[in-house]
């Protein structure tokens, strides 16, 4: 690990991020860093040690490793976002907070609107379109509902001015990470060629367990409306578990022309999700890569 941070090596699935408010989120196998712009223009970072959530014996089983996964978008991620949220939120307001019982309140609500939208309703409506006798017709029209909603989510959001800040991080959080694994310099200079496509992204993610849900449940047929709903939610490790492995392993050989035609919709996808970032938020996404950097080291040492 020392030698190829040293050395500034592709170190593949072990970088990846988050897009925030006016921030990003950047971890490696051992250590997070959030990175924030401070409505005065400073930076604040704060690092954390992931313990051992992303090294130990669960991440070295293939299609249980992809749990982490989740956890990181559920878990890390909407922490150093409720984070982000706050700074920008205390300039208006110093008793702004989203800490205790209005983080979990949020979340839980995010959680659930989430669920209803793209679980209960494409399977609610798909059940009303096509007939009980029709049972892989009625998954493959429940994934392209779920399909459809996903997309068209993201274009709507997208539309927001808001929304587009943070897709413009998201750009740079790709960047980033896609010049250290190039071995390119970690400057704004030496960032800001490169594309604000990965393979890897979180918007890849979400597209392939929408399409690996239909392969999951076309088996189990149509069975009534709350058996069906229970049954997607118990399943979701399971996917999420198989949507890793196509992920990781899509990543690992992006280079490889027939893999590159495949993950070509993730790629075309992320369109909708990020945006070309200024000077200034590529510096946010350095701040953010160059603490993690440190911190890795750090504990190899």
């Amino acid at each position: 690990m020392t030698e190829q941070s040293e050395s500034r090596k592709p170190l593949g699935w072990t970088y990846g991020g988050q897009a925030l408010i006016e921030g990003v989120l950047m971890r490696g196998p051992h250590v997070a860093a959030v990175a924030v712009r401070h409505p005065d223009g400073a930076i604040q970072v704060q690092t954390q040690s992931l313990g051992q959530l992303y090294t130990g014996p669960l991440s070295r089983v293939p299609f249980l490793r992809g749990l982490p996964m989740l956890w990181d978008s559920l878990g890390l991620g909407m922490k150093a976002l409720f984070y982000s949220a706050e700074v920008a939120g205390k300039a208006e307001d110093p008793n702004f907070s989203l800490q205790g019982a209005a983080g979990i309140g949020t979340g839980l609500v995010s959680l659930l609107l989430g669920l209803g939208l793209f679980m209960v309703l494409p399977s609610f409506v798909a059940g009303l379109l096509i007939p009980d006798t029709q049972a892989l017709l009625f998954n493959l029209v429940e994934g392209m509902i779920r399909l459809a909603l996903l997309v068209g989510y993201m274009a709507a959001v997208g539309q927001m001015a808001e929304i587009k800040r943070v897709f413009a991080y998201h750009g740079a959080e790709h960047k980033t990470i896609n010049a250290h694994e190039a071995g390119a310099p970690l400057t704004v200079a030496g960032v800001r060629p490169f594309t604000t496509a990965h393979p890897r992204c979180g918007t890849a993610f979400l597209l392939l367990v929408v399409l690996i849900s239909i392969l999951v449940f076309a088996p189990l047929g149509k069975p009534p409306l709350l058996i069906r709903l229970a049954s997607r939610l118990l399943l979701i490790p399971v996917i999420a578990g198989i949507a890793y492995e196509l992920l990781r392993f899509t990543g690992k050989h992006a280079s490889h022309p027939l893999v590159r035609a495949i993950i070509a919709p993730n790629l075309a996808l992320q369109r909708l999700t990020t945006r070309e970032p200024d000077d200034a938020m590529l510096e946010v996404a350095l701040a953010a890569l160059n603490a993690v950097l440190e911190g890795e080291a750090a504990l190899s040492r």
